[in-house]
């Protein structure tokens, strides 16, 4: 059928775009595409309306080597997004989230104790490829033992915020934006207003240690939450990272829920509870 085939590859072609475009952006290599693309469209163009024979015929030549630029040209990107695909794992999920949780936790707590600063962003839905690009790249498996390394004084990155998607650390020493509420306390140091702005602009959860007090805070959607402890910083992660699926159905997570009263009716009024835990004690 002619006109279910064509509807097919309409859509094949919609959700590769798509791809594409929410892949890049918000990276360097999103310049150079928009580039190329432009390029390429405004000579397809002039071959089609001017009928310019020629050209049409170089095009078609230089087609397959235009392929192979664009392959070498955006070989990091492409090798990242492939891993990417590979990665998304259904009943692997709830686990590797679980796992995030508990080495975000256990670093925090030992950096809070010995009141060494730090600055952890957890990527969400909206990218933060921009802010990673004004660090350095690491692309490691997290641990607590890299997470405490990175921010322990005088290290190279223990500056800047480091930046977690899914559960690899993907880049340290971040400059985050700064939050412009006229409304914040002066009292706040430069890492809580970082952690406010990066919230602010995209999704992401951020977790702050306060070097001269040694106090653990959250920020979510604008909003900060001081004085946390080990059990609230776990439950309140848990909470926006630990979603619903059906590996979740598995004993041994109905035994964590019931330990963190993690229940499916609990993580399904996220917003609501995150909104109670603020009012409790917001700043």
């Amino acid at each position: 059928m002619p006109g279910l085939s064509g509807f097919l590859e309409i859509l094949v072609l919609a959700f590769v775009f798509y791809y594409v475009i929410q892949f890049f952006r918000g990276t360097r290599g999103a310049q150079v595409l928009l580039g190329f693309t432009l390029l390429l469209v405004v000579l397809l163009l002039l071959t089609y309306v001017f009928h310019l024979d020629a050209l049409n015929w170089l095009l078609r030549q230089f087609s397959v080597y235009l392929a192979v630029a664009f392959l070498i040209i955006f070989q990091p990107e492409i090798r990242r997004a492939l891993a990417e695909l590979g990665k998304q794992h259904v009943f692997s999920a709830s686990i590797r989230e679980r796992t995030l949780v508990d080495h975000i936790v256990q670093a925090v707590v030992l950096l809070a104790e010995r009141k060494i600063g730090a600055l952890i962003a957890i990527e969400r839905e909206i990218g933060t490829r921009s802010v990673q690009e004004t660090g350095t790249k690491i692309d490691s498996l997290v641990t607590p033992e890299l997470l405490a390394s990175i921010f322990f004084p005088h290290t190279p990155l223990h500056d800047g915020g480091v930046i977690i998607v899914r559960d690899r650390l993907l880049a340290a020493g971040c400059l985050f934006p700064l939050s412009q509420q006229a409304e914040l306390s002066k009292a706040l140091g430069t890492r809580h207003r970082a952690a406010i702005g990066m919230t602010e602009e995209t999704d992401a959860l951020v977790v702050v240690v306060s070097e001269e007090a040694g106090t653990i805070s959250l920020s979510y959607k604008g909003r900060l939450i001081r004085g946390l402890d080990e059990a609230r910083l776990r439950r309140m992660l848990s909470l926006v990272l630990l979603k619903p699926t059906k590996a979740k159905t598995q004993s041994r997570w109905i035994r964590f829920q019931e330990k963190l009263d993690l229940t499916p009716e609990a993580l399904a009024r996220t917003e609501d509870l995150m909104e109670k835990e603020f009012e409790n004690n917001s700043s």
